[in-house]
């Protein structure tokens, strides 16, 4: 058997985005180990705003479970400009000073990652700096595995990613080589299109050390969308939850014999 130690440091982290306190509820109800809050999840995530942090913060801290943050100033793409990546910075600066644990963030530039554009990012976060998560934006690189070298030179200590596929089953294998690359620099988190039924496959198939997944179902049908402005927000299933959480915990153990 593998000491406890050992067993601690291969266990598989659970982190589930949500975009309401509501949904925060329910993904520590199911178990989850970390909280990536979003707002219009339907969109891919953007910054959640000043109150929404806050509500989700006071469900959050009680359960000791850490909250990570979405910055993303805009829908679209990742190649920004300086009026985005100046907006990102004030972003980052008050979710800090909100109380945040982490933050997610990424940017592009030319088929890679701009990185000189989020070095200067970092910096302005000063010494003190929150965990960091490089997000999607690695899925639409050119090569998301050599830029994992980058995501670990620039101090991200996660990276989550599909491979650069629409979903983590069908990247499964560039997610086994980013581990691979990675050697430990940083957690290579496995998302997308991840539920119960393939997570034990996933992680099997890809080595990873973390999934990443929202765990929802439909909303309840709500008043038509007279003015156009999108679905309504879809709920976070503490059941869906629950069941990432046992695939998990029963890998986990399998690790540890």
């Amino acid at each position: 058997m593998m000491t406890s130690a050992n067993a601690v440091a291969k266990r598989v982290l659970l982190e589930i985005c949500v975009e309401s306190p509501a949904g925060a509820v329910a993904a520590i109800a199911g178990g989850c180990d970390r909280i990536e809050l979003c707002s219009a999840l339907a969109l891919g995530g953007l910054t959640p705003s000043a109150g929404l942090v806050e509500a989700v913060l006071a469900v959050a801290r009680p359960a000791g479970v850490p909250v990570h943050a979405m910055v993303r100033p805009r829908p679209g793409g990742f190649d920004y400009d300086a009026d985005d990546l100046a907006v990102a910075r004030a972003e980052a600066l008050a979710l800090v000073a909100a109380g945040v644990q982490g933050l997610v963030f990424g940017a592009t530039d030319r088929g890679g990652l701009a990185v000189a554009a989020m070095r200067e990012w970092i910096a302005a976060l000063g010494p003190a700096r929150p965990m960091l998560t490089l997000h999607r934006a690695i899925d639409v690189v050119d090569d998301p595995v050599a830029a994992v070298e980058d995501a670990a030179a620039l101090g991200f200590d996660i990276v989550l990613t599909s491979g650069g596929a629409p979903d983590a089953v069908a990247g499964a294998a560039t997610i086994a080589r980013m581990v691979a690359h990675a050697r430990g620099r940083c957690t290579i988190m496995a998302g997308a299109g991840v539920t119960p039924s393939n997570a034990a496959a996933l992680l099997a198939a890809t080595g990873a050390h973390a999934l990443h997944g929202s765990a929802s179902v439909a909303a309840a049908p709500g008043g038509p969308d007279r003015l156009g402005f999108g679905p309504s927000p879809r709920r976070t299933d503490p059941i869906s939850v629950k069941g990432l959480r046992q695939v998990i915990d029963d890998k986990s153990n399998l690790r540890q014999v």
